[in-house]
């Protein structure tokens, strides 16, 4: 008796391969699966990326305001400017001194071209 490959689905037998033919086919289906998981991945894709030195500042306690600001190389001026709010609140959030209300952060948002949800802290 040769050698089998066994091949589950949802962790159920779902078919019994020949090692041999295996061994020529076996690439085949692993490089299907990885084509459907990556066209699922394409489909749900959202086009959001969070940068890595921008989930690095805020995981060390960086305000996701200043993380996001630096990150676009903005300073507090400019932010203030593109948000219609003063420097001065900026700072005082990016400090943690103020929290922010709701509509300034959607300014802020906006002025840095993101998502309110960015700038929630975690």
């Amino acid at each position: 008796m040769s050698r089998i490959q066994v091949i589950e689905i949802d962790g159920r037998r779902a078919y019994v391969v020949p090692a041999d033919v295996w061994q020529r086919i076996g690439h085949l289906v692993e490089d299907a699966e990885d084509a459907a998981a990556y066209a699922d991945a394409v489909a749900s894709d959202d086009g959001l990326r969070v940068p890595a030195p921008v989930a690095f500042a805020i995981a060390d306690g960086t305000h996701p305001v200043r993380a996001w600001r630096e990150h676009k190389g903005m300073t507090v001026h400019t932010l203030a400017a593109a948000a219609g709010v003063s420097a001065a609140y900026v700072s005082q959030i990016e400090s943690g001194k103020r929290s922010g209300t709701t509509a300034t952060l959607k300014k802020l948002a906006a002025g840095l071209e993101l998502p309110v949800g960015l700038l929630l802290l975690p």
